[in-house]
């Protein structure tokens, strides 16, 4: 009932920068957190970063201070910009989000965790 559909993923030089969207659609009651996971050939999946319904956000490690992520509740949208981009940000980045939906089109509420497709970010150096 609920889909996360991504974009902005593609091939950047490093140094470069990319902005990823993640659009929430469905009957929707409210998004609480939400974040970007990657997954790097070889490698575990990450968070990468994650916001609160309040705005409150945390980052991994390796991205403070290069990548910034935003919602914006009105459009059931998350964003990731991200800037000074390296190498070793190549990945797959899946947008997830907890939500809280109407079930079967009726007043019954369910909470569910929902991931995006995925979309690819390569960086060049």
């Amino acid at each position: 009932q609920v889909q996360l559909v991504e974009s902005g993923g593609g091939l950047v030089q490093a140094g470069g920068s990319l902005r990823l969207s993640c659009a929430a659609s469905g009957s929707i009651f409210s998004i609480n957190a939400m974040g970007w996971y990657r997954q790097a050939p070889g490698k575990q999946r990450e968070l990468v970063a994650a916001i609160t319904s309040g705005g409150s956000t945390n980052y991994a490690d390796s991205v403070k201070g290069r990548f910034t992520i935003s919602r914006d509740n009105a459009k059931n949208t998350v964003y990731l910009q991200m800037n000074s981009l390296k190498p070793e940000d190549t990945a797959v980045y899946y947008c997830n989000g907890d939500v809280t939906y109407y079930s079967d089109n009726s007043d019954r509420k369910k909470r569910d965790d929902y991931w995006g497709q995925g979309t690819q970010v390569t960086v060049s150096s």
